[in-house]
Order: structure tokens, then sequence, then C-alpha cells
């Protein structure tokens, strides 16, 4: 059974009103999230907090609330403004991110969408004008140039316009001017704001593809099915191909070239406020005239919001390519599955209400006895107890003579003294064995041990080493008691 021609526009149009845009337009409660969203988003604030804009939807419904009109009760969903906004963040009509460390909400390219079609259905007059008509005989008449390759043709066409353009200088320096028609420059006026309202949808769209092939990049990144630069290669070329071949991509290009003259964009503020002071916008109602205040506003925004966009995820590519482990990603993937798999297995077995006992510090790995050798495969024993052996080979005499303080030996010498010794000349008064640089070394540690008295004065002894030679030091007197004072007490 072959699809009529019927049945395949009634798919198509199924398929439309899925879109989220749509979506927004036909719900029961459309005329309030189009009040809401136009009214908390506006051309100067393209962004707002996430607080500020659950306090301001809360005012909103309690000013509806007090007006008392049957239309608005049944017009409005039930529930608080922060339940509103995450079904609309789960829709698609809005945007959850952080910026600098706060919560924001952004209009998503479909809500921006909606929210331009609600306005021109509601903006008054949508005729066919001069203005638009010759707007769209000026871009045919771009693109028949465009196209054109035969020298000669262009050739004449210049000409036409150069003789165009030379007849409208005579006419001046003759004084020959035509008033404009405010009826006309009205027409014209409302063709621009009509043109500018298409620019934030297609700006937001421009974000939401850099976005959409962030994601996808990290995602090729976790799994690590491809190479990574393989990935980084398709990325690059997809962002290439968003500016180029799309139509949203070709209207941030051109309005990048235009942001990119500072001349330019002070001289498109100028004329727009030239106009604001003319006498045919005095007609215009005032959203009218905002608007056509702030397309400036708007291409700068819009331009400001792909930039940011496009930095933000060459960012986190970048971050995910420095840091991008494969085991890593692995364990922590199986970690997630297991925590989710012992949750599922929890909520069968346990009460409503009950609560889970959360995991307050990690187990403690016992690591044992770490194998020093990985060549050896039997596991290693405790060695063997110590044997008593007369063969023990002990140090000489020399060597002996050579270590550290004798410590038993200094302090023995030391309680003959008397309760208190000069450091020096107790030292001086040793025996031989007893006179080694280290046994100095000695003394000074007994004499802070028990407690000591520091001089002005200045010591010089003079030590003997085991090789018989002599070594003279000088240090601060010192006068020490022979025992601890808590040893006496």
């Amino acid at each position: 059974m072959t699809n009529t021609r019927a049945e395949a526009a009634y798919r198509r149009s199924i398929a439309a009103f899925k879109n989220p845009t749509l979506d927004l337009l036909h719900g029961r409660y459309a005329p309030f999230v189009v009040a809401v969203l136009s009214t908390i988003f506006t051309a100067d604030r393209a962004v707002v907090a996430v607080a500020d804009a659950h306090a301001e939807i809360d005012e909103l419904i309690d000013e509806l609330h007090e007006a008392g009109d049957a239309a608005y009760e049944r017009g409005m969903p039930t529930g608080t403004a922060r339940d509103m906004c995450r079904y609309w963040v789960k829709v698609g009509w809005l945007g959850y991110q952080i910026e600098n460390d706060i919560e924001v909400y952004r209009l998503t390219a479909h809500a921006v969408g909606a929210l331009e079609i609600a306005g021109r259905a509601s903006g008054g007059r949508t005729r066919v004008t001069k203005s638009r008509i010759r707007t769209l005989i000026d871009a045919i008449g771009a693109l028949s140039d465009d196209a054109e390759t035969d020298p000669a043709a262009r050739l004449a066409k210049l000409q036409a316009q150069r003789n165009q353009i030379e007849n409208q200088i005579a006419q001046l320096s003759a004084g020959q001017v035509t008033p404009p028609d405010d009826e006309q420059l009205l027409e014209e006026a409302e063709n621009i704001v009509h043109l500018a309202r298409e620019l934030p949808a297609d700006f937001a769209r421009v974000a939401e593809s850099i976005k959409a092939m962030q994601r996808d990049v990290v995602t090729d990144l976790r799994q690590d099915i491809r190479p990574t630069g393989e990935v980084l290669r398709e990325y690059l070329q997809r962002g290439q191909d968003v500016m180029e071949s799309t139509a949203e991509g070709r209207a941030f290009a051109g309005a990048l070239a235009l942001i990119g003259d500072p001349e330019q964009i002070d001289r498109l503020t100028g004329q727009l406020h030239a106009l604001l002071v003319q006498p045919f916008t005095a007609v215009m109602d005032p959203g009218q005239r905002a608007e056509l205040a702030a397309i400036a506003r708007r291409i700068e925004q819009g331009v400001w919001d792909v930039l940011e966009t496009q930095r933000q995820a060459s960012h986190v590519i970048t971050t995910q390519v420095r840091t991008h482990d494969p085991v890593r990603d692995r364990q922590i993937d199986d970690l997630l599955r297991t925590v989710m798999s012992g949750l599922q297995a929890w909520m069968q077995v346990s009460r409503p209400g009950e609560r889970a006992e959360p995991v307050r510090s990690f187990p403690v790995a016992d690591v044992g006895h770490l194998r020093r050798s990985l060549s050896e495969l039997a596991p290693t024993d405790a060695p063997e107890p110590l044997q008593d052996a007369t063969d023990v080979e002990f140090l000489d005499a020399e060597s002996t003579a050579w270590g550290g303080p004798n410590y038993p030996r200094l302090e023995s010498y030391v309680r003959g003294l008397g309760q208190t010794f000069d450091v020096a000349e107790a030292f001086e008064g040793a025996d031989d064995t007893d006179r080694r640089p280290v046994d100095l070394l000695g003394l000074l540690e007994i004499a802070h041990h028990n407690g000591m008295t520091e001089q002005e004065e200045v010591s010089t002894v003079e030590a003997l080493r085991p090789d018989g030679s002599r070594r003279r030091f000088a240090f601060g007197a010192v006068n020490a008691r022979t025992t601890k004072e808590d040893d006496v007490n």
C-alpha cells in the first residue's frame, strides 16, 4: 500500500507539531508561557539567574491571581515557579547552565522562535508592503549579480548603477529633494523590526549546534571508540560546516563580520538613534520602538553568546583531551553501574520512607606484607629465629675507638664531679680515651639533658683523636648540673 499525498502531508504535520516550538504554542497553557517568557527575557536580558527567575515568575502569578479574572485562572498551570521552570527545561523551552558560578536560565532556539511567531502574530499589520518587496527584489538582484559569470553583463549592470547614482547626485546638487513619505518610512521600519526578530533564534540555533557538537565529542572521547585525533578532526570539520553550510551559520558569519568593525557597529547605533527621533516613529507602538532601538544590542548579544559557547566548548574539549584516561573512565563507569545496581537492589527490600545510610568514609585497604621481589613467586616466609652462636665476630678496639660517644662512661664520670661542673674543665680532666671530639659532643648533650647555664666567656679545649692527632675547639662556656633536677627532688 502506497502513501497518498494527504497521508504524507499529515505525517509531516504530525512531525512538525512534535517540535518544541509548535508544542509551546499549541499547549493548553501557551498564552501563560509566552507571556511569562516574554516578560522575563528581553533583548537586554538574555540570561536570568535561576533564583531571580523563580521570584519574578511567582510575582507574575500573584498579579494574575489578584486580577480575579476566571480566564486567567483557567489558563494558568498549577505548581510553583520552580516546578514550572523545571518542566520548561525538560521539554526544551529553557536552557539551564552555570555562568560565573551562578545558575542561570536561557531561552532555547525553540522558545525564541515561538516568541517570535507570537510577537509577529500580535504585532499588528503583516502586509505586503513596498519595503518587503524591495527587500526581496534586492536580495534576488544581489544573488543574480553574484551568480553572473559574463564579464560584459556584470559591467553593464555596474554602469547602470553608476548612471543612477550620478543622476541622484545631480538632483541633490540642484536642490531637488523629494521629501520622504512617512507611511513608506513606517513600512520600512516595520520590515526592519520583522527581520531583526529572526536574529535571536538564529544565534540560539548556532549556539545549540556548538553545544550538541561538544556533547558528541565528549561522548566519543569517553566511549573510547575512535582515536582522539580522529574525533577532534571531525569536531573541527563540523564546526566549519556549521559556519558555512547552514543558514544559522551564515547569519552568524555576517553578524561577526559586522561586529568585527567597531566603526560599523557604532555607525549602526547612531543611525538607529537618529531614526528614533524622526516624526514617523511616533506612530509606532512602544514595543516596536523598543525593538528598533535594541537591534544593535541584539546583534552584539547574539554574537557574544555564540563566541562564549564556542569558547566553553573548546575549554571543555581541551580539558577532556588532557585528562582523558580510558582505564579510569571505565573504572568510573563500572563504579556507577555498581552503585545503580546496589540502589535498585536496596529499593526492592527497603520500606517507604526508609533512609539509606550514607558512606561516611572509604574502607581502609589491608595491605599486609608487600612483596619486595617480583622474581620470587613463592610467598615470603618469616626470617629464621636467631641462634646463640659462639662464632659471632665483634668489632675490635680500634673500630670502637672511632665510634660515637661512650655515654655510660661519660655519665659515670660526670656524677663524680660534684653538684655542678664546667664542661671545658671536665673535658680537660677526663682520660685520654674519653677526650675525643665526639666525647665533647656527648658531654654537651649530657649538660643539656641535666640542665645547663651558658656563660659569656668562651672556652677552648683540646681533643685527642684515636690516631694521636689533636684538634682544638672553642665554644661558649657552659656550667652544667651533674644530675637532672627532677632526679634530685
